[in-house]
């Protein structure tokens, strides 16, 4: 995650947090690859912990083994960077290798997969963190309540989360100086939205998109429903989890906490569902707007930062991959997502779970506190290629090189918005991805296709969330 040559497709690919449909079952060809079989020394009692290939680039891996060695110079540690197309794709490879016998210690496993990993496969990590107390009041203190909220399942803690990435609104200076467009207030709204991107449409040309945006989990649809007070299923808290809040944050920031999130109930046909739905298909009526494009986005650092693309919802991840493409620090800036029923907005967060299988959990377990820590995480994203969990981490120092001016928004996503929340992803993450990123680009066909393919969507997910994982 550190190498400074990563390739703007890798940060896209990283960054974007359910990035393409999440099949997470199934094998791919090459048997040894997907279960290590074929590195060297795979059993030479090393602590294994299983990266997403693309983001851990050789300095990377070299930055947490070297440190890590002079913290524990008793463990011997083996970063095992699988290559994967995006998270759904090394989820499937990580369920591979458990299957085969060939597991590693600690997988890092993104909002999609926590869930997945805490019912399946994942140890909880409460006692170790009552245990710790004193040693970890600091990184909970520099956590916001949230982040940690995400990484809970049915009262327990399974990760520390590391990272994160809000669905934030880009917008590119150039086109919004030649649309003559002051940049939007904090609280601007839908409506202002709408009118941008009419005013900039009026003053492009033909090759011009105001507003794009790709057709998945994170950044898709949902922050949009968010905004519009609902979710694709309904959304309430599991009990518990009080043991954390009560030892590690100031009621405040406790307040209306719980256990971990719970996704139930499909409501596709949900009224605001269906007006969010209604709104999209309006805007690409009125060539505000393509239909939204699968995939992870990896073109649109292209289009976005030569003028051919005035917003776009993107994460603090953007930040390098930008400067990477070569775009200046003033040449885009960024805003919170436009505020409809509510300014609810939504993201993605990332830490390291660890595996019932595992025979070194307490080496595990130290390895996780010393991937939270701030200097551990200051030297990997030293580029800006995501968004820190550490809320002290976030400094005009940090961004005074690629930007944006209004870097604040990424963390005061979650401080000024606290009801913002991970994006929907129960056990049944892949099956539910799915059915969205289907019946999504059917459903903005035309405003008439809307109600039909929400219908639709609404038997598909009701059969998804009836299947066990």
């Amino acid at each position: 995650m550190t190498d400074s040559h990563l390739t703007r497709r890798t940060l896209l690919r990283y960054g974007a947090y359910g990035a393409g449909a999440a099949a997470l079952a199934g094998t791919a060809a090459g048997w040894d690859r997907l279960t290590g079989a074929d590195i060297p020394g795979r059993d030479d009692g090393s602590l294994v912990v299983a990266t997403l290939g693309p983001a851990y680039g050789p300095e990377a891996i070299r930055t947490l083994t070297e440190g890590f060695k002079q913290v524990h110079p008793d463990i011997k540690l083996r970063i095992n960077a699988v290559q994967a197309v995006d998270w759904s794709d090394f989820f499937a490879k990580i369920l591979t290798q458990i299957a085969a016998g060939t597991a590693p210690d600690l997988v890092y496993v993104a909002t999609e997969g926590v869930q997945l990993f805490a019912q399946r496969l994942g140890v909880p990590l409460d006692d170790w963190v009552k245990r710790d107390a004193e040693e970890l009041r600091e990184y909970f203190t520099d956590v916001h309540p949230s982040l940690v909220e995400s990484m809970m399942y049915e009262g327990s803690l399974y990760q520390l989360p590391v990272e994160f990435n809000a669905a934030d609104m880009y917008l590119n200076n150039q086109v919004l100086k030649r649309a003559g467009a002051d940049f939007p207030a904090a609280d601007w709204t839908r409506d202002d939205f709408t009118g941008l991107l009419r005013d900039m449409k009026q003053s492009s040309g033909s090759q011009f998109t105001p507003y794009f945006w790709t057709n998945r989990l994170w950044g898709g649809v949902v922050p949009w429903l968010f905004a519009n007070d609902t979710n694709l299923l309904s959304e309430s808290k599991a009990p518990g989890g009080g043991w954390l809040w009560d030892s590690f944050y100031p009621a405040a920031a406790r307040q209306g906490r719980g256990g971990g999130f719970r996704w139930t109930t499909p409501q596709a046909t949900d009224a605001r569902v269906e007006e969010a739905y209604d709104y999209l298909a309006s805007l690409v009526q009125e060539g505000l707007c393509t239909r939204p494009e699968g995939g992870n986005g990896q073109n649109l650092i292209g289009v976005f930062s030569t003028g051919r693309v005035g917003v776009t919802p993107a994460g603090g991840f953007w930040a390098g991959g930008l400067h990477l493409a070569g775009m200046k620090a003033d040449g885009f800036d960024v805003q919170y997502f436009p505020r409809w029923r509510t300014q609810r907005m939504q993201y993605g967060a990332a830490g390291y779970a660890l595996l019932r299988t595992s025979k070194r959990q307490e080496e595990a377990w130290e390895f996780i506190k010393y991937a939270a820590r701030k200097d551990t995480l200051t030297r990997l994203f030293e580029t800006n290629q995501t968004t820190p969990a550490r809320r002290s981490m976030l400094t005009a120092d940090r961004y005074r090189e690629t930007g944006p001016d209004h870097w604040q928004v990424f963390y005061d996503t979650l401080d000024k918005f606290p009801d913002t929340g991970p994006i929907p992803a129960p056990p049944q993450v892949a099956e539910v991805e799915q059915v969205l990123l289907k019946h999504t680009g059917t459903a903005l066909a035309s405003r008439r296709s809307v109600a039909p393919a929400l219908r639709r969507m609404q038997s598909d997910l009701e059969k998804a969330m009836e299947r066990d994982v």
